[in-house]
């Protein structure tokens, strides 16, 4: 009981500490370090400690490129792993593992709202954890609403970080109405869970997906929502030595 007691305030300093370094703009500063002659996107950068990795932090760099159509615009992404220095000093913060991707993210009508971590026990292997970075998308037309979340998992090798998981959607809401009550919608919710079996080396994924289609329309002065049973399927993903996979016939209701 003493050690547990004793346990509780030492994690609260660790997520304290982790935050700190965080909100004192680490994130800034492995950008003005790595790609000084580049614009970041400040809004959408992320900075976040990697639970159960004491001093260790995901650190995700959003940065526009250079576009010769208007309406559209790319961004380079550069996801790494920082180890902040023993004393705390996050000035002598260290990219332990690093991913750099150009154009890995395009915004057109539909924008990115949000990039988060995903720091779930993703336990492959032995050796072998991954964090999640979630992406979400938001369409801007009222009369086809449109906004989903994918999933990507890396799993740090090295001074490299590996992509194992690539834009895996795991929500997604759309529709078409005729903004005042008729129209058609669906909406789909994904969990991801690590199977027992393995491939490769690496364990299996299971996503698990629920579906509902509902339809609106007017009836008198009301408006209707009419929704249908959810259907609920499930699927097993599986690594190839590269990335994970969708083995065909996998799903199922």
């Amino acid at each position: 009981m003493r050690g547990r007691l004793l346990l509780a305030p030492l994690l609260a300093a660790f997520c304290v500490a982790g935050h700190a370094a965080c909100d004192t703009g680490l994130a800034e500063r492995m950008h003005a370090k790595l790609h000084p002659k580049r614009l970041l996107d400040h809004e959408r950068a992320v900075c976040q400690p990697w639970r159960g990795f004491a001093g260790r932090f995901i650190v995700v760099l959003p940065m526009p490129r250079p576009s010769s159509e208007p309406n559209l615009t790319e961004f380079d992404l550069d996801v790494l792993v920082v180890q902040q220095a023993d004393n705390g000093n996050t000035e002598r913060a260290t990219v332990v593992s690093r991913l750099f991707q150009p154009a890995a993210l395009t915004e057109d009508a539909i924008r990115i709202g949000e990039i988060k971590v995903d720091t779930a026990r993703y336990a492959l292997a032995g050796d072998a954890r991954a964090f999640g970075v979630r992406v979400v998308h938001q369409g801007s037309s009222r009369a086809n609403p449109y906004s989903n979340e994918t999933l990507t998992l890396y799993v740090p090798q090295g001074p490299k970080l590996a992509k194992v998981l690539d834009g895996l959607e795991t929500a997604l809401e759309r529709g078409e109405w005729d903004t005042n009550c008729a129209g058609n919608f669906e909406t789909v919710r994904g969990s991801l869970s690590i199977a027992r079996s393995t491939s490769n080396g690496y364990a299996d994924l299971l996503l698990r997906q629920t579906r509902t289609l509902s339809r609106s329309s007017p009836q008198g002065e009301e408006c209707v929502t009419q929704e249908r049973p959810a259907k609920f399927t499930s699927m097993t993903l599986h690594y190839d030595g590269t990335i994970y996979r969708a083995s065909k016939g996998t799903a199922s209701d």
